[in-house]
């Protein structure tokens, strides 16, 4: 249920910020700024508990931070993002968002930022033992820090944030003696106004007892700050309890620093925090148990911590490649930006005295260009209208092409129809004379003679037929001849019959023979095209 509650919150809230996307009156600002701090701190405070979720809203509130332009707030997002990854050991994400933001900074000019930006990366490269790399970074932060001191924009007791770091690194490498020198600045510039950091200080003064072999002290000095660990800083403790098992390590009690390793792994895995640290707590504790002769053990605590040391800082490992090869993108682009400018300068002097020249040869190469570009959209705008005319011209002579032969053939069908009644009249007028000349007796011959001459009458008209057909249809028996190769020359004339939509009286006429004849014609044709049933004979001769 606590868990329902809180991914219910989680979406409820995310939702919010969505609509606070589209402000509709002036009170909406102070109310979008309350919800980014809402969102931010909602964030940070699962980045324990639930550090994907941690990554997600921070990265939400981070958009919307760009698209409202505070860049100042976005900065500082970014960084929770990278504290969030680093904690758990990804720290090409974490090196990624720092990157984001010195870009940002820079741009801005944000140099407050930029302080806190180089402290970080320098810090990322001490894990990897980049000492060098690691204090040029510091180096850069406390010469900006220092400058922004000179000018007044900070106090001067914004420089420890410059000098922890060094004293933070030289205790990781094992160099307490500069280690002390840093944390003596850093004690002579805190004041009252930031008590945390006193904590921390506090911190690196019990390592550096524990390192002059002042047990007692040192142990004193952590038991006095543990609970504030406990309460505001909670992942740090895994730190703190490491440390503390080394200084009862020094004082020979074995099983209290057994105990206190145990208890800097189980933190760590409970806040997901500092889990880079677990490689050295497991080296400590394969260390212990060697001298107390648990062989087994001290096998096992050395395996996890040759695993996760791999895991973590070996060149090998997929997270951390990236960061192994960095070839600090960021130094190289400033590098480059500031050789482009002194180019730049470079040439703007050389070529000061021609700068009249030049504008005068731009200004020339301008009206040639424009000149050119005329002369171009002239002859184009000409050739585009000498191609319309001779298209329309071009399709006038198509339109009186096509006229002519349809007159063309309208005079060839008239042609035909005229000879077609004169040879009719012929006909009538020579059966007229035959059968007066009979003198009203008709024999078996006479009649054959007669119908002779009907049925050649008949073979002429259906040849007229086809000539006008195949003059209008040209391309329809080629067709046809290419699809049904096997039909004979009666069923061709059968389609065309059928394709002018004659009826099957009509047909019997003009072929000569009975109506029953046209069906059984139209049958037989229906096979040879091999048509289903549901097909019309008629529709399927109308799209040949």
């Amino acid at each position: 249920m606590v868990l329902l509650t809180r991914q219910c919150w989680i979406i409820g809230l995310t939702v919010m910020t969505c609509c606070l996307k589209f402000p509709m009156h002036a009170q909406v600002d102070s109310m979008t700024i309350m919800m980014n701090e809402v969102l931010r701190e909602k964030a940070w405070n699962l980045r324990f508990e639930n550090p994907d979720s941690s990554l997600y809203l921070l990265d939400l509130c981070y958009h919307r931070l760009i698209e409202q332009g505070d860049t100042s707030k976005a900065i500082g997002v970014l960084m929770n993002q990278a504290t969030v990854s680093g904690n758990q050991a990804n720290y090409k994400d974490s090196y990624d968002k720092l990157w984001t933001g010195l870009l940002l900074a820079d741009q801005a000019k944000i140099e407050s930022s930029k302080v806190m930006l180089y402290i970080r990366l320098g810090r990322y490269y001490s894990f990897y033992k980049r000492k060098d790399e690691a204090m040029r970074y510091f180096g850069l932060s406390l010469e900006l820090n220092k400058r922004l001191v000179k000018e007044g924009i900070v106090p001067e007791s914004n420089l420890i944030n410059s000098y922890y770091p060094f004293c933070a690194t030289y205790r990781e490498l094992a160099e307490p003696e500069l280690a002390s020198i840093y944390l003596d600045s850093c004690f002579q510039l805190h004041t009252a106004d930031n008590k945390p950091l006193l904590h921390f200080l506090q911190f690196e003064q019990a390592f550096i007892l524990n390192t002059e072999r002042k047990y007692e002290a040192a142990l004193g000095l952590y038991h006095e700050i543990l609970p504030w660990f406990a309460e505001f800083q909670p992942g740090y403790r895994v730190l703190l309890k490491t440390y503390m098992g080394d200084t009862y390590l020094g004082l020979n009690d074995m099983e209290r620093a057994e105990q206190h390793y145990q208890e800097a792994l189980q933190i760590s895995s409970q806040y997901n925090s500092h889990k880079d640290f677990s490689p050295l707590i497991h080296q400590r504790l394969s260390d212990l148990y060697l001298e107390r002769g648990n062989y087994l053990e001290a096998y096992n605590r050395l395996k996890a911590e040759k695993t996760l040391d791999e895991a973590y800082f070996d060149s090998r490992s997929e997270k951390n490649r990236p960061l192994l090869e960095i070839q600090d993108a960021y130094r190289a682009e400033q590098d480059r930006i500031t050789e482009l400018l002194q180019e730049k300068r470079m040439t703007d002097l050389e070529h000061q005295n021609s700068l009249w020249f030049l504008q005068r040869i731009i200004l020339l190469v301008c009206i040639l260009f424009v000149i050119l570009i005329s002369v171009l959209y002239f002859n184009y705008v000409r050739t585009k209208h000498r191609t319309e005319k001779q298209m329309i011209k071009r399709e006038r002579e198509l339109e009186i092409q096509n006229v002519n032969e349809l007159i063309e053939i309208k005079n060839k069908e008239l042609a035909a129809s005229t000879l077609k009644l004169i040879e009719k009249d012929e006909f009538l007028s020579n059966l007229k004379d035959k059968l007066a000349q009979q003198n009203g007796d008709l024999n078996a011959k006479s009649v054959k003679q007669i119908v002779r001459s009907i049925n050649s009458n008949s073979s002429q008209n259906w040849e007229e037929f086809e000539a006008r057909f195949i003059t209008v249809n040209q391309d329809f028996y080629q067709r046809l001849e290419d699809k049904f190769p096997k039909l004979t020359q009666g069923d061709k004339r059968l389609c065309a019959l059928i394709k002018l939509d004659f009826s099957s009286k009509d047909m019997a006429k003009l072929m000569g023979i009975s109506v029953e004849s046209v069906h059984t014609n139209r049958y037989r044709l229906r096979k040879k095209l091999d048509l289903e049933r549901d097909i019309n004979l008629t529709e399927f001769i109308a799209t040949l």
